[in-house]
């Protein structure tokens, strides 16, 4: 089962995964690079700084063991010098931990990249399972580091067996010069050891570094399930969506409702189209369009715009047009403002008619270029604008 389920798992992790995996604490780290640079870092303290460590443990033993018969007469002589001798080694000690934590954490983010969770310190009762623990060991992925692990203590216990017996004879003679030069010459031999010892984890940490990565981005590969179900989650429930979509037209269309009794013209052609028009010259630079709608929509903007006094003027070529190329809240395209003018005219010539009580001016038949008229399109169906919402968008 565990094989089929790693051959289903043949995409590439997406960034969504990847993201979740780093909240959980799952990311690739290279213990071989750690264990280089803590190797190194160590090195270079006891290089740098091994003379003046030695010096300071030198005098916390002379001060150790100075002491005389007042003194041992006091009953916390003992403690207070064992306090004191405590207080001074962590003086010692403190910085060199600090600086091997701080590069034991610097190769973790050179080899995984910075990363910030709690997860991984929250128990884990499936590990407590003997039969769990086995199936980990007895993976790929367990067989695999154990190998390198054998590989490594061998390769080391060989450079350092090499290193012993190169220098056995050395060591031997150092029992024979004064304890200060032994300690220098000791402390000249362990570096040189080291430096054979960290050429070797260095080998090992740039082929386990890359492998790392490599198996990490094998771990999190995918299968098409779990693929389909995160493009689910990111697109969200379609059906919901829809409502959302539904709903959201549904209010935009009663704003859109709200704004015919403010409009300053209604054109329209019989059955099918009604767009209602409003323009301002202080403050519009062209006519803009404050409600559009097919069939039963256009219907109750003429029949809220008769209720509101608002002019409707039967204009079929227009009606198409501005239905099929003017939006809701913006201005009519440039290449129908003549037309619109057009009617806009009739309507400001017929209002002052009424006002003054005389013949009302003839109906225009505003010129609408004939590539604006959807019926001039080849193939067009009614539907092709029917099917269109109150954004006009298709939906």
């Amino acid at each position: 089962m565990a094989d089929q389920d790693a051959q289903d798992r043949n995409l590439p992790a997406s960034p969504k995964k990847i993201e979740r995996s780093r909240a959980e604490g799952q990311l690739p780290r290279s213990r071989d690079l750690a264990h280089f640079a803590m190797m190194v870092a160590g090195g270079l303290i006891l290089s740098i700084g091994g003379p003046r460590i030695v010096d300071t443990l030198k005098q916390m033993l002379i001060h150790a063991l100075h002491f005389d018969a007042q003194m041992l007469a006091r009953s916390g002589f003992m403690g207070e010098r064992l306090g004191e001798l405590t207080l001074s080694f962590l003086l010692v000690v403190l910085p060199i931990v600090l600086v091997l934590s701080a590069v034991a954490v610097a190769s973790n983010i050179a080899s995984g990249g910075w990363n910030w969770t709690m997860k991984p310190l929250a128990p884990k009762f499936s590990h407590l399972y003997p039969l769990s623990g086995l199936g980990r060991m007895f993976s790929g992925q367990g067989l695999g580091q154990a190998l390198k692990a054998v590989a490594l203590a061998l390769v080391l216990g060989i450079v350092g067996a090499m290193v012993l017996k190169d220098r056995l004879a050395a060591y031997v003679g150092i029992m024979s010069v004064p304890l200060p030069a032994a300690l220098s010459y000791a402390g000249q031999q362990l570096m040189g050891g080291l430096g054979l010892l960290a050429i070797a984890l260095a080998l090992f940490a740039v082929i386990d570094l890359p492998l790392q990565q490599q198996l990490y981005m094998r771990r999190m590969r995918m299968t098409r399930e779990e693929v389909k179900q995160e493009m689910k989650e990111n697109e969200g429930n379609m059906e919901m969506k829809g409502r959302m979509r539904a709903k959201m037209r549904e209010m935009a269309k009663r704003r859109m409702l709200a704004a015919v009794p403010t409009a300053d013209l209604v054109v329209m052609n019989p059955t099918h189209y009604a767009v209602a028009l409003k323009y301002d010259d202080k403050s519009m630079a062209a006519p803009k369009v404050v409600a559009k709608g097919a069939d039963l929509l256009a219907m109750k903007i003429r029949d809220l715009a008769k209720d509101a006094k608002v002019p409707v003027l039967q204009s079929p070529v227009l009606a198409r047009a501005l239905y099929a190329h003017a939006e809701v809240d913006r201005e009519i395209p440039a290449v129908l403002f003549g037309a619109v003018a057009q009617v806009l005219a009739y309507v400001y010539q017929l209002k002052q008619a009424m006002v003054m009580r005389s013949a009302a001016p003839e109906q225009p038949d505003p010129l609408v270029p004939p590539e604006l008229d959807p019926h001039n399109k080849p193939g067009w169906r009614p539907a092709d604008l029917d099917a269109e919402d109150e954004f006009g968008a298709k939906a």
